[in-house]
């Protein structure tokens, strides 16, 4: 016994003094790979950062010597756009309306739309059927712009054309119609998510209270998930103000005021892309175009801005924060 007694505090000092050995290098490796790590993650989003600031930079190069020949009222709210005429003429005021009118009424189709699609499927719909239908909704964000403009110039227009009986089925509606279309994946998966990330013990306690799943869906789940849902709406209107295939192809291409949701409209997204190839290079036509891409990314810069205030300002930071 008194053999063990000599041999037990000398073996556990041995294992301490190797287990302090081996744990140094290790410690080590494991503070390396873990700087490596940190470091390429930090190099990735820096990358990221610079190559915006780049393409901003650029763009405002570009953009800012238009403005030596015309004011900034003159050209943000001129009311025609003739560039090629002479003298030209750099009013993008009734671009702007085209882009506001579509992205409204875009937002009046795709807001209920998304926003129903996603309570039903994550409130409503069987388990089964909600795994059919949302790889079905989600499908709408694979489908390439250019199909989706081809699809509302072959099938919508003629359609619109004959029931309305109008000149031309490529127009305000048409383009918004079209552009709720891409919309809807957007709005419908975040809110999804948002609907999803309520806590359980919220509509739990509310069905224990004695509310039903309607009066629980309504006045507990929507308003914990109004965040998620305001930034998927935001988000799903930023895409559309800038998407540019859509309605280069069923807008219409007039760079006019609309007076009605039947008239052929040019938002800026269009406008730059059917008219950049003609521009002589660092004319005004050039730069004028590189201008309305800064008014077009000043744009979705506040819609950006917007989401993101709304996210912290009604984001739910726990189960009681309601």
């Amino acid at each position: 016994m008194m053999v063990k007694k000599m041999i037990l505090p000398s073996s556990a000092c041995f294992t301490r003094f190797h287990t302090k050995v081996l744990k140094l290098p290790m410690t080590n490796a494991r503070q390396r790979t873990d700087q490596s790590v940190r470091i390429f993650f930090f190099s990735v989003a820096l990358a990221s950062i610079a190559i915006l600031f780049m393409i901003m930079v650029f763009l405002f190069m570009e953009g800012l010597p238009i403005f030596k020949k015309v004011t900034l009222s003159q050209f943000v709210f001129g009311h025609f756009w003739y560039p090629t005429s002479s003298p030209p003429d750099f009013g993008i005021f009734p671009l702007i309306v085209a882009s506001i009118a579509v992205t409204l009424v875009s937002a009046m189709i795709s807001i209920p739309l998304g926003v129903m699609t996603a309570v039903y499927l994550a409130e409503l719909a069987h388990k089964r059927v909600a795994e059919i239908m949302k790889p079905v909704v989600e499908l709408l964000a694979a489908l390439p712009s250019v199909v989706i403009g081809f699809f509302g110039m072959v099938v919508v227009a003629p359609f619109l054309q004959k029931t309305f009986g109008i000149a031309t089925g490529l127009n305000l509606f048409n383009a918004a119609l079209m552009l709720s279309f891409m919309s809807v994946p957007t709005i419908c998966s975040l809110s999804e998510d948002a609907i999803y990330s309520v806590p359980v013990a919220l509509k739990e306690g509310s069905l224990a209270l004695g509310a039903t799943h309607w009066e629980t869906l309504i006045r507990v789940i929507l308003p914990a998930s109004i965040s998620g849902i305001s930034t998927a709406i935001i988000l799903g209107m930023s895409r559309a103000i800038g998407e540019t295939m859509v309605v280069l192809m069923v807008a219409g291409g007039a760079a006019m005021i609309p007076t009605s949701l039947m008239d052929p409209v040019r938002p800026m997204p269009a406008s730059i892309a059917a008219e950049m190839a003609e521009a002589s290079f660092r004319g005004d036509h050039y730069y004028a175009l590189f201008a309305t891409g800064i008014v077009l990314f000043l744009f979705t810069l506040l819609f950006n801005i917007i989401a993101d205030h709304i996210a912290h300002k009604y984001r739910q930071t726990g189960e009681a924060s309601l």
